[in-house]
């Protein structure tokens, strides 16, 4: 990376002083607070219970900019700055051994160049009913039951990597509020086997955040017309210790505090939700199906539980029809908002940390950490190497998208109180001069991350 010698000093400055407070001051997290904060209804019933939880995220970022990226209109290479980029208050409970409720409140990408005073959100509002214990329950509300694969939702506190992988949350900030909307859903255990299904009524796209949107030309785009509904689903057989299912987020990793094996599958599908013209300079529209489907397998156990050491492995393939040569580029938490080459809206939105990570296509993740003893630190914890990468072909794209991530977690206190150091390596696409989209250069991101949960 091309970084000033101011950007060094401040990026060092601000990383010894992150490392420093979060050292000095979470080492020794309080055993009552790692699950949250619970009050029991009945002392005398631990199934009936009433839990807060809080998680915060917080990053400092140098990010290698794409060629023509602009802030506020001025042309900037590099960024370095700071973020909140989640924060999040769960509120959640069983209040009869049949009732449950789960309520998560909060924020994303709160940065430099957010709007002020504005942009927390519920994210999840839903009660259920157990009609069969454990075997079926019925739920409605704002929420994130969804397929097609693990990380469709993520419990954000368990993360492995940086992020989990975004490509999973299949329609984020478009027909949904970040991942949840409206409607109904089942969900329960049958011997080993964990389901999920849910049916909802997408908002309308005229309403969204305008991320992955575009007006309408030969390539499929979110249709503009009244949506259909949602029918999606996720099925995991899980051969060793089985999973909660209380919330809709699954874990990233368990730290080898259980011996998880799974095998999961899911759908995603609706109806007319993309739409297109047959030509360039053709008025007609012709509407297509959104139809997603994914496979994938979750290994999460200890190595030596005597010493706390730990193995995760999450693979997963995805086939994703979005209609023809749909492509989505952005990137998380952008430290830019715009691009001086705006001819095409591939261009337009190609700016920053962005890259091509969804689309019509075949896409194929992995991810892998190794949790070393613990105490490793002594006192100030241990640490988790991993690595991540996604590797996609999309119909759209002229060249193979991959992006990778090598990462460290220092676990001061678990997922309780952790400090994250993350190298991502993306790629920059842009039209060639016969005008296909091939890989142009590649970029870097820095991002130290510090994560406090309860």
């Amino acid at each position: 990376m091309r970084i000033s010698s101011k950007q060094k000093q401040t990026f060092i400055i601000l990383t010894f002083g992150l490392l420093l407070v979060t050292g000095q001051t979470f080492a020794q997290f309080p055993d009552k607070l790692k699950n949250g904060l619970r009050y029991y209804i009945d002392k005398n019933d631990s199934a009936r219970f009433i839990t807060l939880n809080m998680v915060g995220q917080f990053w400092i970022r140098n990010n290698e900019n794409n060629p023509y990226t602009t802030v506020n209109g001025t042309a900037q290479g590099n960024t370095t700055d700071m973020s909140i980029r989640r924060i999040r208050f769960v509120l959640s409970g069983a209040l009869t051994d049949r009732v449950n409720f789960y309520v998560q409140f909060g924020q994303n990408n709160l940065n430099y160049l957010s709007a002020r005073k504005a942009g927390s959100f519920f994210h999840d509002i839903t009660a259920d009913y157990a009609v069969v214990k454990k075997r079926l329950s019925l739920g409605a509300g704002l929420n994130g039951w969804n397929g097609p694969s693990r990380f469709s939702n993520t419990a954000v506190a368990s993360i492995l990597v940086l992020d989990p992988p975004g490509y999973q949350e299949v329609t984020n900030d478009t027909y949904d509020q970040f991942v949840r909307r409206l409607g109904v859903y089942a969900k329960g255990k049958l011997g080993k086997l964990d389901y999920r299904v849910s049916v909802g009524k997408p908002f309308v796209i005229q309403t969204t955040s305008g991320s992955g949107t575009e007006a309408i030309n030969v390539n499929a785009a979110f249709s503009t017309l009244p949506p259909n509904l949602v029918y999606q689903g996720y099925f995991m057989v899980q051969f060793l210790d089985q999973e909660s299912n209380f919330g809709p987020g699954t874990a990233g990793s368990y730290l080898g505090k259980k011996r998880v094996f799974n095998i999961g599958a899911g759908f995603y599908t609706q109806s007319n939700a993309m739409f297109r013209h047959s030509a360039p300079a053709a008025t007609d529209t012709i509407k297509q199906d959104l139809k997603l489907f994914a496979l994938d397998v979750f290994y999460d156990a200890p190595m030596n539980k005597e010493k706390g050491t730990a193995l995760s492995v999450y693979a997963c393939f995805s086939n994703y029809n979005y209609g023809t040569n749909f492509i989505k580029v952005t990137g998380p938490d952008n430290p830019a908002n715009g691009s001086s080459k705006t001819a095409t809206s591939f261009e337009k939105s190609n700016y920053g940390n962005a890259f091509p990570y969804l689309g019509t296509g075949n896409i194929g993740y992995l991810q892998t950490a190794y949790k070393f003893r613990n105490r490793l630190l002594g006192d100030q914890g241990t640490l988790q190497p991993y690595v991540d990468l996604q590797y996609s072909r999309y119909e759209r794209l002229k060249d193979a998208m991959y992006v990778f991530d090598l990462g460290v977690n220092w676990l001061i206190y678990g997922n309780n109180s952790k400090v994250t150091l993350n190298y991502q390596n993306r790629p920059y696409f842009a039209p060639d001069a016969a005008g296909n989209l091939v890989q142009n250069s590649r970029l870097a991101e820095w991002v130290i991350q510090y994560q406090v949960a309860f």
